[in-house]
């Protein structure tokens, strides 16, 4: 699960404090770029917030930045004309001073405006090897909030690092950047051809869906992996770097998470049901049920629906090691969730065993799943809160709280919920073979096959 759509601090996910992050501005819709894969738990998201209006454009395949915002910079050209500004944020980031961001953000504008690449720098303070330095030069004419960049590293050898931060004026590079989307293509298309090329093959002809906008799937995927600081910022003469005053963190880990919060007189930080005993300086995140630590120190204890992660705080970053042994043997829990998003809503795997399956099933107000029958599961629907309208071999009947029904197989079925509210019901499905591909679909609103 992408740490943007985790809910680490407050109510909302990152992706979502970023995007309230934007209130403040006089902005166009946001855009948000994801990939295929999450679309659905990105749109739920957008929709929490009121945001979801065809503007989620869909990656068919991961390529890093630099042809992320290209596609970006290639629709905003064709729907707001060249003068149109992108201001290009990572949904991942922590910024403790939202009016800091804001001042920056305005004096990024001025030099946008003025055909500049603009990228925003946090003032270095360690010698991390996992971010890009920026060293500032002379200030840019008329201003004293902007300076141009005298040399961009992109993460230098800790022994550069540590040359870079004793120099005493050096930023780190947050990967927030501002510039007219028409600007950005010029440079792109000087420095990388070869991505400029595919992208704006990639949106020659753009597919609408529901609430996204794919880009054709063979064109994209030929177009080569870069981030945007190798491709142009390095490059570039057109580049200055706006400083941004407010504390940031890009979440790089659990730990650096850690650093950031609140903690209790021991030093541990706890979200969710915790309970300690003898135990310092911890983060324990418990998604869904009681956690109790002993006798820990310096740990990172991560309990959620689909695993638990136990690390040393200072070695949480070899988690990836954990994915690729996952990857490497084939086993599909770095990819499964217990929690999955469509477009009507989600559904959870409570619990599953040989021949039966219960999941909890939410569908969101006015929508409903597709007319379908299954041929080797039967399926029992309890109603939990809001109303059903369930069709059966082409009968249609509602129900309320505490009312069930159930489908046997082969019986053409679909559900609904005509209601303004949420629909919740579990589904307990009967059967030799429960997977998802047991399903044949003769009707679909969503275009699904």
């Amino acid at each position: 699960m992408p740490k943007q759509f985790l809910t680490l601090q407050g109510e909302h996910s990152l992706l979502q404090t970023t995007l309230l992050r934007l209130k403040s501005l006089q902005a166009a819709k946001p855009l948000v770029i994801c990939n295929e894969e999450h679309r659905f738990l990105a749109a739920e998201q957008l929709r929490q917030l009121q945001l979801l209006n065809n503007n989620i454009l869909l990656e068919p395949a991961a390529r890093n930045t630099a042809p992320a915002i290209a596609a970006a910079a290639f629709y905003t050209l064709e729907h707001y004309g060249d003068e149109a500004i992108l201001l290009v944020l990572p949904a991942d980031h922590h910024l403790a001073d939202d009016s800091q961001w804001q001042q920056a953000v305005t004096q990024g504008v001025i030099q946008a405006e003025q055909n500049h690449l603009v990228t925003f720098g946090i003032k270095a303070t360690a010698p991390e090897t996992a971010y890009g330095y920026i060293v500032p030069g002379a200030a840019v004419a008329d201003s004293t909030a902007a300076y141009r960049i005298k040399q961009f590293t992109e993460k230098p050898s800790a022994a550069a690092a540590a040359a870079l931060l004793s120099s005493g004026n050096v930023y780190w590079n947050s990967g927030i950047f501002m510039f007219k989307a028409s600007v950005l293509l010029q440079q792109l298309q000087i420095f990388r051809p070869d991505i400029y090329l595919q992208c704006q093959k990639a949106l020659a002809r753009p597919q609408p869906d529901l609430d996204f906008i794919r880009l054709d799937q063979a064109e994209f995927k030929q177009c080569p992996a870069e981030s945007i600081d190798y491709a142009v910022m390095e490059h570039t003469k057109a580049a200055v770097v706006v400083p941004i005053a407010s504390p940031w963190s890009d979440l790089g880990s659990w730990s650096s998470l850690w650093q950031l919060s609140e903690k209790d007189q021991q030093g541990n930080v706890h979200l969710g049901q915790v309970l300690q005993h003898n135990s310092t300086n911890n983060f324990v995140y418990a998604e869904t049920g009681l956690v109790a630590t002993v006798g820990l120190t310096d740990t990172v204890v991560i309990q959620t629906k689909d695993a638990v992660l136990v690390a040393a705080k200072d070695q949480v970053q070899q988690v990836k090691a954990i994915v690729q042994q996952l990857k490497t043997e084939g086993d599909t829990a770095y990819q499964v969730h217990r929690q999955v998003y469509r477009p009507w809503g989600n559904y959870d795997v409570i619990e599953q065993g040989r021949g039966y399956q219960v999941k909890r099933i939410r569908v969101l107000p006015g929508e409903s799943l597709s007319l379908q029958s299954h041929q080797h599961r039967a399926e029992h629907w309890i109603v939990v809160a809001g109303t059903a309208k369930v069709t059966i071999d082409g009968t249609e009947q509602l129900l309320q709280a505490n009312q069930s029904i159930y489908i046997p197989q082969h019986c053409v079925h679909a559900l609904a919920n005509p209601s303004k509210d949420v629909l919740e019901l579990i589904e307990v499905q009967t059967g030799d073979y429960i997977d998802e591909d047991d399903i044949v679909r003769y009707q679909d609103r969503y275009g699904r096959v």
